[in-house]
């Protein structure tokens, strides 16, 4: 098998398609899933990929996580920081479980594994990160103070990291998908999607696909003079 690839919340949406791809260009790959057993068992046996349950905001659960896939597997190489959650609402009607659910499960989470993989990727120097951001991290989004908050230092944290990883052979790199048609999106009523879809340029929303291909070029053994950057990937809805 290839190089070991594991991918937080691989289960459903862009993490499904991201998975799919990164098996198809010979990556053994792993989706990491924090809840739902009978739709991990369905996504195993439809793609034939292994799953792991842990939830990415306990630092400890990660780590015995990530433990865990290396010693069946081997060091794991490609990292896919994709697990995120949504709890809208207002800053005057938000409360504090829903501010901090999110910053926990969308950002704290990127520490948490790339803290337990950053040593393994020092020393063998190679490694590939790609942490997923939003383009309502870059530009705001009414009713997701939490959300947009956390996206954004998404942004932050991977040209951090890059800096530090990139005379060790590690590449880290942000992908920041506009609307995507996943569940979290179809869950919008539907005027609402309609007056969305009105502001991108291109007339639709994104497929899972278009994010899974963006990762595959940045996490290719040759990607290496690619790093710190965040690609935009949202049918030009958001410039700059």
């Amino acid at each position: 098998m290839g190089r070991v690839a594991l991918v937080t919340g691989g289960t459903r949406g862009i993490g499904e398609s991201i998975c799919v791809g990164l098996k198809e260009q010979g990556y053994d790959v792993v989706a990491n899933y924090g809840g739902n057993d009978q739709a991990a068992a369905e996504f195993s046996e439809r793609t034939g990929i292994d799953t792991i349950k842990f939830d990415v905001s306990d630092f400890d659960a990660v780590a015995g996580g990530i433990k865990q896939i290396e010693e069946s597997k081997g060091p794991v190489e490609v990292l896919v920081n994709n697990a995120g959650i949504t709890r809208d609402g207002t800053m005057h009607k938000m409360n504090f479980e829903q501010w901090n659910q999110v910053i926990q499960t969308n950002l704290s989470s990127c520490f948490n594994t790339c803290r337990a993989v950053i040593e393994g990727m020092r020393k063998r120097e190679f490694g590939r990160i790609v942490n997923i951001g939003s383009v309502n991290g870059q530009a705001g989004q009414y009713g997701q103070v939490n959300y947009a908050a956390a996206k954004s230092g998404i942004h932050g944290f991977t040209k951090a990291l890059a800096q530090e990883g990139a005379a060790k052979g590690i590449t880290v790199n942000a992908i920041a998908p506009g609307y995507v048609e996943t569940d979290m999106v179809r869950a919008v009523p539907q005027p609402v999607l309609d007056k969305i879809i009105a502001t991108i340029p291109v007339g639709r929303l994104g497929q899972p696909e278009d994010i899974a291909r963006a990762v595959l070029f940045l996490v290719a053994d040759d990607a290496t003079f690619i790093t710190g950057s965040t690609l935009s990937i949202n049918g030009g809805q958001h410039m700059y």
